[in-house]
């Protein structure tokens, strides 16, 4: 495996870990990494995730208090948003390292571009992770532990299948094979001049 996708696994990995020694949405990020390099990118952007991931946990308590509730929602909305904008920056990082490169101007673009892929990366360690917790369980019957136990070979397939796509994408974007365009995301509803809901408030 490309060291670039190991260390991501790796600090990806670190996050989770870090984030569990207190398994609070509320603590706040410390980012062993220097600022700007990708590792603290990478770091970053799991922390957002690992949030959110628990945080959508939170919210779909049955008897959760509908004012919590909103709340919640709220947070998810801001963290959709945060994690976009912390996957457009990383993909800032990857133009910036292929920009020298030279294409064709038939050169095919990519379905999704080098951190979107480091995206879903992120989101598999967070479901292998909280899948193996599952398999820790001494409260839970047999065949519980089985089904998590199919669920978590499937899911290191993913890790084998993603890492190698992202491989072959990053090889094909540095050859010219394929070219790195980028377009934003251009989220609507956090927009007070795109949401109409939002804008409909300033009549």
């Amino acid at each position: 495996m490309p060291f670039m996708i190991a260390k991501s696994i790796t600090i990806f990995k670190q996050s989770i870990n870090d984030y569990h020694q207190f398994d609070n949405v509320d603590t706040v990020l410390q980012n062993p990494y220097p600022a700007g390099n990708l590792e603290a990118l990478f770091y970053h952007k799991n922390w957002i995730d690992t949030v959110q991931w628990h945080l959508e946990d939170i919210i779909r308590n049955p008897n959760i208090d509908p004012v919590e509730a909103l709340q919640i929602k709220r947070r998810i909305d801001a963290s959709n948003q945060e994690r976009t904008d912390m996957v457009e920056y990383l993909d800032s990082y990857f133009l910036n390292l292929y920009k020298d490169i030279k294409t064709e101007a038939n050169t095919p673009l990519n379905t999704e571009t080098p951190a979107w892929a480091f995206d879903r990366l992120s989101i598999l360690q967070l479901k292998i992770y909280h899948i193996e917790q599952e398999l820790i369980r001494t409260d839970v019957v047999e065949t519980h532990l089985q089904k998590c136990k199919e669920k978590l070979d499937v899911l290191l397939q993913q890790e084998i299948d993603l890492s190698a796509s992202i491989e072959q994408l990053l090889n094909d974007i540095a050859a010219g094979r394929k070219k790195m365009k980028v377009y934003k995301q251009m989220k609507m509803y956090n927009d007070p001049n795109l949401n109409p809901v939002l804008y409909g408030l300033k009549d």
